[in-house]
């Protein structure tokens, strides 16, 4: 005959308490005086009880599930991000539900949907810009959020992110202070990008502190993969041959960018230097080895969910807008300008 699994009435019988008792023990004991305390937890030794997640959810009317909407899975900046989420969910008793939008407006609108319907308990929202049909569909599900690796200057949500403005000034400063005085930047489309206008305007003033504004007008712009700026880096040197230095938006951008000078017999960074941004794992295996501006990519991700489980549990923030330190990796695809005599 097979043994039944004993249930949370089961312990609350054996230890002459109610049910809800029972779930203040496991949930929150120090709300329950120590003798009762102890009956419960004596209970639960001698009926090996295993709480049920989902029996705890139907209590507690959650479902211990986050949900993560990110824009492109298939980037590999969105690892890192996913791994420090999973490790601060594992932490805090939450499961993960990843949705991929691929900036996407409807499909992000029905993934919102979707994690109604599943009830979690709150959404993280990934580098994307918070349009007001997004926010007017989290509140009306009554979904808690914050975002990461974004913010938004129109509504008051709770975001983690890095200084996009600042990092990418200390990139362009880098190759200038190498002695680069002919720099050109492969950035991202501002219509659909989220950090493409302040990593431009870092590059932009850059160049004015250190009276290069011609340079500016040294622009291209992809869209968000190694093809695109593939193509950005073909435009920009079809224009400028001169050009020493490039600072690109994101790692997967200065791959693409170094792959066409190779097929170019272009040296980098013998005859030009290129500076990524983001520092994910490629960046040093890549031939040759990134330079790049390093984002706390894990740290992003660890901190988003920590912070979501804090305005879960108490219902605010205690720092709501939350820059992590970005930092620059020198490796070997950027040099000093070689000077003629």
């Amino acid at each position: 005959m097979t043994k039944t699994k004993p249930t949370i009435r089961d312990v609350a019988r054996r230890a002459g308490v109610s049910i809800s008792t029972v779930s203040r023990v496991m949930n929150a004991p120090d709300t329950v005086v120590e003798s009762k305390r102890e009956r419960v937890l004596e209970a639960i030794r001698e009926l090996n009880y295993q709480p049920n997640a989902f029996a705890r959810g139907l209590i507690y009317k959650k479902s211990y599930t986050l949900g993560l909407l990110i824009p492109d899975i298939e980037n590999m900046y969105y690892a890192g991000m996913i791994r420090g989420m999973q490790e601060a969910c594992n932490k805090l008793g939450y499961s993960l539900m990843i949705c991929n939008t691929d900036r996407d407006k409807d499909r992000l609108l029905s993934y919102i949907d979707t994690f109604h319907e599943k009830q979690v308990d709150g959404i993280v929202f990934a580098s994307d810009k918070m349009y007001p049909e997004y926010y007017e569909k989290l509140l009306g599900c009554r979904i808690p959020f914050v975002m990461v690796s974004s913010h938004s200057d129109e509504y008051d949500i709770p975001y983690v992110e890095v200084d996009d403005e600042a990092a990418a000034y200390d990139a362009a400063a880098y190759l200038i202070e190498l002695g680069h005085r002919q720099i050109g930047m492969i950035g991202f489309n501002h219509d659909n990008s989220i950090a493409g206008p302040p990593r431009y305007a870092g590059f932009v003033r850059a160049m004015n502190e250190y009276g290069l504004t011609d340079n500016i007008a040294n622009t291209k712009y992809a869209s968000h993969y190694f093809e695109h700026a593939y193509e950005a880096a073909h435009e920009l040197f079809s224009e400028r041959p001169d050009l020493t230095a490039i600072f690109c938006v994101a790692d997967e951008f200065a791959m693409g960018t170094i792959s066409y000078l190779k097929d170019r017999n272009v040296l980098v960074p013998g005859q030009v230097s290129v500076i990524g941004f983001d520092n994910h794992r490629m960046a040093g295996m890549y031939i040759p080895k990134l330079t790049t501006i390093s984002q706390p990519i894990y740290d992003l991700g660890f901190r988003a969910a920590e912070k979501l489980h804090e305005l879960l549990t108490t219902g605010e923030v205690q720092t709501p807008r939350e820059i992590l330190q970005h930092k620059l990796v020198v490796r070997e695809s950027t040099r000093e300008r070689a000077t003629t005599n």
